[in-house]
């Protein structure tokens, strides 16, 4: 102590704790000065009754259609029956806590989601919060959930192909950028695995994907998204999630959040791939909240609005005109039938919303014939439009041969006698058949599935054996990459296949099978 002041030494310093504490109480004052209290209302009100996910609220006379509301444990809902007695809410979250007479806040504003480049890579819901153990993306926007399709003067036809890398989808049913392409088929037939195989294709070709999980078990999810994580997919792909086990008021705001997400990338001139998987669990999830909403039932109990809510979502699907950046927003919607019911009611509706379908087929899968894509039940109303000229010059009749070689092997079952004409049809088609038929998480370029595709229908594979056809299309495919740089740079650029070009990739394709049956006989003869 010394003269009423104490000292500290620490290090070899003196500190003057009075003079300390004498700044800390001025700052202090300073701050205390400077503060303005500000007032701010909050209009409250109370939960009348909770169950199912879905809240009665009283109390709040000037919420809006849509708007988020706050609950305790900081949950929230949406604003969406407005009744004069009470509103109805869907809950957004666990309310596990809440019961009748817990506050509930207006937060004033339309339920929206946060976007931006910084979402790239990440697994979030559909209030934009994460779900991949990192932290909450800084978004640079946000978008409302609910926005209007653009207008019909916004929009620009489809001329750019959306390759999914996979033969039989880009030779027989094409997918242009913009348009809006059902897949659908019974479960466990490879719906979903399209569907990844498409974003896997998009690495390196500046197409942003957006998927979105509605009512798949979480496990499920987790598998995928370790899945697209290794294959480098993750770079360039969003996946919002609404586990199966939340409220069905998540499962149904889910897809309108994932399309807000594209749109952001799409009002920049970005090109876009959204999936929906699937939208038969929206559905369900928007039939369980009318009804506990009492709404009025229509067909199959579902509400009389069920056709609007996916219209208004897939409308939102285009190609937007130059002046406004000529982004796209492409849609590949996945729905389930029930025994190859396609005709059923949310099937049909979605089939008349959508610019074509993807169907696949059961019988198929259990063959082994995988995609088990039916070429007679699907099709594309657009995307023919967008094929590579050397595309159209390839597949052109492919669709027709293959449809009758189908037909033709159904009829050569009743039948032990076949002339020679049919039998070589039979085996062309049968050829076809296996070279349509791929791996999982292979893309392949437009060029390597132009070089298969001409060899196939020139006849090149017509003495190889079946089994070993696809091992003969890889050779060919690396030979033709080896040897013929040219034509496919030319080719993969939007050049037409000149007769040239064609003798040359022929030339190629009939000495790697000359060389590959010479392989198997020498082998045959050594063994015999």
């Amino acid at each position: 102590m010394n003269d009423g002041k104490r000292e500290t030494k620490d290090a070899g310093t003196t500190v003057d704790l009075s003079t300390v504490v004498e700044h800390i109480f001025s700052s202090l004052h300073k701050a205390t000065k400077a503060y303005t209290p500000r007032l701010e209302v909050h209009e409250v009100g109370r939960v009348l009754a909770i169950a199912g996910g879905v809240a009665t609220v009283g109390g709040l006379s000037r919420v809006q259609s849509e708007e988020l509301l706050h609950f305790p444990d900081n949950v929230y809902g949406l604003a969406f029956n407005l009744d004069p007695d009470g509103i109805g809410v869907v809950m957004l979250g666990d309310g596990d806590n809440i019961g009748a007479g817990s506050r509930v806040r207006r937060t004033g504003r339309v339920i929206d989601i946060p976007v931006g480049e910084e979402l790239l890579g990440r697994v979030i819901n559909v209030l934009g919060q994460p779900l991949d153990g990192k932290n909450s993306p800084r978004a640079s926007d946000r978008y409302q959930v609910e926005r209007d399709a653009p207008a019909i003067m916004d929009r620009a036809p489809v001329t750019v192909p959306l390759e999914t890398g996979i033969k039989v989808i880009d030779a027989l049913i094409p997918v242009g950028r913009g348009q809006r392409e059902l897949i659908l088929g019974d479960r466990q037939t490879g719906k979903t695995a399209i569907a990844l195989d498409t974003i896997v294709n998009q690495k390196g070709k500046d197409v942003v994907c957006v998927y979105c999980s509605i009512g798949r078990r979480s496990s499920a999810t987790a598998t995928l998204t370790n899945d697209l994580r290794k294959k480098g997919a993750m770079e360039h792909t969003v996946i919002v999630v609404a586990a199966g086990e939340q409220p069905p008021g998540v499962r149904y705001i889910a897809p309108y959040a994932a399309t807000a997400i594209g749109e952001y990338f799409m009002d920049r001139g970005r090109d876009v791939l959204v999936v929906y998987d699937d939208l038969t669990q929206h559905a369900v999830a928007y039939r369980e909240l009318s009804l506990l909403l009492r709404r009025p039932p229509g067909r199959e109990a579902y509400p009389g609005d069920i056709f609007y809510i996916h219209s208004r979502l897939l409308e939102r699907s285009t190609h937007l005109r130059p002046a406004l950046g000529g982004g796209s927003l492409t849609a590949l919607p996945i729905i389930e039938t029930e025994a190859q019911n396609v005709s059923a009611y949310i099937p049909t509706n979605l089939i008349s919303i959508t610019d074509g379908q993807i169907y696949l087929s059961p019988d198929l899968f259990k063959k082994g014939v995988l995609p088990a894509v039916d070429p007679g039940k699907s099709v594309s109303r657009v995307g023919g439009k967008t094929q590579l000229p050397a595309y159209q010059a390839v597949a052109g009749t492919l669709r027709l041969s293959y449809a009758q070689f189908v037909e033709l092997e159904k009829f050569a079952r009743f039948s032990t006698r076949l002339d020679a004409a049919t039998q070589k049809d039979l085996e062309r088609g049968r050829r076809v058949r296996e070279i349509l038929k791929q791996h999982r998480f292979a893309p392949l370029s437009p060029t390597q599935q132009v070089v298969s595709l001409l060899a196939v229908n020139a006849g090149v594979f017509d003495d190889v054996a079946v089994g070993t056809v696809r091992g003969a299309e890889e050779k060919i495919i690396a030979a033709v990459d080896d040897k013929l740089a040219g034509v496919r740079d030319r080719l993969h650029r939007g050049e037409k296949l000149t007769a040239e070009d064609r003798e040359k990739i022929l030339a190629v394709a009939r000495q790697v099978v000359a060389e590959q049956v010479k392989s198997s006989t020498d082998s045959a003869g050594q063994q015999g």
